[in-house]
């Protein structure tokens, strides 16, 4: 039987919850052609000629190509054809709407299909898209988006060179060359991070076995609560080192970042983070804020991520072994929260049916309920 403050708490969390991901849903959706991982590393190694304020580099994971001009005048991009496809400067980023490449590059996979005004051997068209002099976008010739290379399916175990790339710009008369590489890193075994989400799954969720109304139970409490709290801050680590990656600058970039594409990531950490709190405080209902937290953080922090434990690029600014660290850690906590959460919870359950009274898993014992409101 589900005790009724639990049953309120529930009804109270699972309202909440519905309600933020209903708000978080559209923004995610922003960052939704973003990959969680890939094989193939794409990187800048020289703008050529070199010219102070003219700057680019590759962001998530290298699925975008990110130019900032701060040169005081205006740089185009030349797009597929030849074409003028950016133009970035002072006064923003504007794009040729005639250009092949406004279109194209909006997917990564390159597949938009093309409008009739689509013509590179047309006049440009300019459309202001950004007032900053930054400007991001999937570029065909720094990915591979074909089958697999036959040089890597001869040798998938070493790191191989795939092609040499240039992007073309255009500063007035001048012609200007960003050149990069696209290499094939062979993906990392996942098994080792499976193993180790895997045991700490065991070890967290058998801390629901020790009956909660003893003292090893209250440690027991706020040892899982501690350790959720651990996984909660793990994922909000994660998710500001995902908008690193993804080209943010400053405080301001970060927190922009976090509360558009990430939001929902954002908010599973720090629900979990006060449940852990919760848990530590020994309050009323804490397995169930627990279990439920533990959930929201599996699924939507843990599960969500799992490329990054069996691919070589991951889309997180620095080293690639501590996302596979943070996420194996996100993994572990969420799903021992929730089997400690579940079975403190039937524990509780059995013991109020035996003795007539409900005694919390944190110890406190509270009056049976009226005899009208008991279950038959």
């Amino acid at each position: 039987m589900i005790l009724a403050p639990l049953r309120r708490a529930g009804l109270v969390a699972t309202a909440t919850l519905a309600a933020l991901l209903g708000l978080a849903t559209p923004a995610a959706a922003h960052g939704a052609d973003a990959p969680d991982g890939t094989d193939y590393r794409a990187e800048v190694t020289a703008t050529s000629p070199a010219r102070p304020g003219l700057t680019a580099r590759m962001v998530e994971a290298g699925a975008r190509l990110e130019l900032t001009n701060r040169t005081g005048r205006d740089v185009e991009v030349m797009g597929y054809s030849g074409e003028p496809y950016l133009r970035i400067g002072p006064g923003g980023v504007y794009e040729n709407t005639r250009s092949p490449a406004t279109y194209l590059n909006r997917t990564i996979a390159g597949d938009t299909q093309l409008p009739p005004e689509a013509d590179p051997a047309a006049p440009p068209v300019w459309r202001r898209v950004a007032d900053g002099p930054s400007a991001r976008w999937h570029d065909q010739r720094t990915l591979w988006l074909e089958s697999t290379p036959p040089q890597v399916s001869a040798g998938p175990t070493r790191q191989q060179r795939i092609r040499d790339w240039v992007v073309p710009l255009r500063a007035g008369d001048e012609t200007i060359e960003v050149r990069g590489t696209l290499d094939w890193l062979p993906p990392p075994d996942a098994y080792p991070w499976w193993v180790a989400a895997t045991l700490g799954f065991l070890v967290i969720g058998a801390a629901g076995l020790v009956p909660g109304c003893t003292a090893p139970g209250v440690r027991a409490l706020r040892a899982v609560g501690a350790l959720l709290a651990l996984g909660g801050a793990a994922t909000v680590a994660f998710t500001v080192g995902r908008m690193l990656d993804a080209g943010a600058e400053g405080v301001g970039g970060v927190l922009l970042g976090l509360l558009g594409a990430q939001v929902w990531t954002l908010l599973t950490g720090l629900g979990a983070i006060a449940a852990g709190g919760y848990a530590l405080a020994r309050r009323g209902a804490a397995d169930f804020a627990l279990a439920l937290a533990g959930a929201c953080l599996t699924l939507f922090a843990g599960l969500s991520n799992l490329a990054v434990l069996s691919r070589s690029v991951v889309p997180m600014a620095g080293p690639a072994v501590l996302a596979r660290i943070t996420v194996a850690l996100v993994l572990a906590t969420g799903a021992g929260a929730v089997a400690a959460g579940v079975l403190r919870l039937h524990a509780a359950a059995r013991a109020a049916s035996a003795s007539g009274k409900i005694r919390t898993t944190s110890g406190k014992v509270l009056p049976p309920a009226p005899v009208s409101q008991q279950v038959p």
